[in-house]
């Protein structure tokens, strides 16, 4: 499995049979004018993930692409806040298959970032593939925790984000391997803090994947 990070949360997941972009969002234009999607997996509305300014022309840009998103941006998209985007819900428990990705939605909710702020869905993404790590990509929750996963993406940092719970989240999901996602908002020492604690406190093998680099797991 070939892993790029794009910025923020906008990962390009690459197999044999498979090109899938997650989370293309307004922290980031390094993805912008990607081609030869087979999916676009969208965990959440907020524009640091779906970027309403740019995502149309990227799915334009990708006519074989099927779009997956959370279901609360299908509605989105029917009201026209995505124009042209032929959205595709994908709940919490359900399943679609991209070439040799079987991808797997969990989670629900996005967490809490106040309580007088409503809490939105969110869906984080588990790509497996036979023969292939596992990976997850968690969107804006750490509340899932799935089986079997080899690779997982972590946030760095959110307005909803404590280091104390990415580090028991990255313990729970116990992984093999990791690298940096959701890192927007930081700058290199608050980066560099939060990596080098992840590191140091669990057991997950993390790799600092930036500057459009794609390392293979």
């Amino acid at each position: 499995m070939r892993i790029t990070h794009l910025g923020h949360s906008a990962v390009l997941v690459e197999t044999d049979d498979a090109r899938v972009l997650i989370d293309p969002g307004n922290f980031s234009d390094d993805w912008h004018g990607v081609t030869d999607l087979d999916a676009v997996l969208i965990t959440h509305q907020h524009p640091d993930h779906a970027d309403p300014a740019h995502v149309p022309a990227l799915v334009a840009a990708n006519p074989g692409a099927k779009v997956y998103v959370e279901p609360s941006i299908a509605l989105a998209a029917g009201a026209g806040r995505f124009p042209d985007l032929n959205a595709h819900p994908l709940a919490a428990g359900e399943q679609t298959v991209v070439g040799d990705l079987l991808v797997t939605a969990v989670g629900g909710e996005h967490a809490i970032i106040h309580r007088d702020i409503p809490r939105i869905g969110n869906v984080g993404f588990v790509l497996r593939s036979e023969g292939q790590p596992a990976l997850f990509h968690p969107g804006d929750s750490l509340a899932a925790v799935p089986s079997g996963v080899d690779i997982v993406g972590v946030p760095m940092m959110g307005p909803w984000a404590a280091m104390k719970e990415t580090i028991d989240f990255v313990r729970a999901v116990g992984s093999l391997e990791g690298f940096p996602i959701h890192d927007g908002l930081l700058n290199e020492r608050g980066r560099g803090l939060i990596y080098g604690r992840v590191v140091d406190m669990t057991s997950t093998r993390m790799t600092d994947l930036r500057a459009g680099v794609t390392h293979e797991f």
